[in-house]
């Protein structure tokens, strides 16, 4: 669970955010959800669920029995779990694509704007000369 501290400002200070796990952590995190989330009101892990399923089809294909009807539901009702359980995975997937194109074009943004900022402070330098220079003539023509 990433949980967001906050640090009270004081004036002219900068507010900084503070996650209690780091970029380490991600991964580990994210797979111990992926393992114990729940997205029925029955509170089933849906990973625990999908794998009830497949076992019990597994067994019922172990069987020597002629059972034929059972396997094909055990079956249908094990593609509907995968199914369940792979849908809010693409949906991840989508929302990562996403974000990662969103960042792209944040990363381009912001090259942009400090390549402006670089340019401006380099008009402002050369202004800045420009300024000293005059002023240094015009001190010498009005006191020369």
């Amino acid at each position: 669970m990433l949980v967001k501290g906050r640090k009270v400002a004081g004036r002219g200070e900068a507010m900084a955010a503070h996650y209690a796990f780091g970029p380490l952590e991600d991964d580990a995190i994210i797979k111990h959800r992926l393992l114990t989330r729940t997205t029925t009101t029955r509170g089933e892990p849906p990973l625990k669920k999908l794998q009830k399923k497949f076992t019990s089809f597994t067994l019922e294909i172990e069987k020597d029995a002629d059972n034929f009807s059972d396997c094909e539901r055990l079956a249908k009702t094990f593609l509907q779990e995968l199914t369940t359980f792979e849908l809010p995975l693409l949906k991840s997937k989508a929302v990562i694509g996403a974000n990662l194109r969103e960042k792209e074009n944040f990363n381009e943004l912001k090259d942009e704007i400090n390549r402006q900022i670089l340019q401006a402070q380099a008009k402002n330098n050369l202004k800045r000369v420009r300024l000293k220079g005059s002023t240094r003539r015009s001190a010498r023509q009005s006191g020369g």
